[in-house]
């Protein structure tokens, strides 16, 4: 029989991170690669293990990711968040603890455009009086 996946989105700059939390034994696997090849920076995998040791059921879930788009900083964020809600979506009481840490909250900044006549958005060229 097929396991029953829990699906979650979270996004953060041009990062979109596609959960599938199911019953199994803690592996993780980002498009297609295990979690410590993906992100070999010990900083990131404990990044987007953080929900996870919260409620200490980082051996209880499988989880397989989608992730596209950004930067390796902006992709463990966004994976974060999605696990994140992923869990919220099987045990609602785990939801403070979550919120209470900051997990649950989408990190909206994404890069200001670059202005025309400005060499990026808000600095300018250097002025030259003579």
């Amino acid at each position: 029989m097929e396991p029953k996946y829990t699906n979650a989105i979270g996004r953060r700059k041009s990062a979109v991170a596609r959960v599938y939390l199911s019953e199994g034994t803690g592996k993780i696997t980002i498009n297609k690669k295990d979690l410590t090849e993906y992100f070999p920076s010990p900083i990131l995998q404990y990044v987007v293990k953080q929900p996870l040791n919260l409620l200490n059921v980082a051996e209880k879930y499988d989880i397989k990711v989608n992730l596209d788009g950004g930067g390796f900083t902006g992709q463990s964020q966004a994976l974060r968040l999605a696990i994140a809600r992923a869990l919220v979506k099987i045990n609602e009481e785990d939801k403070k603890a979550l919120k209470d840490q900051g997990f649950l909250t989408r990190d909206s900044r994404v890069v200001e455009r670059k202005k025309p006549g400005r060499p990026k958005a808000r600095a300018r060229f250097q002025f030259s009086k003579r």
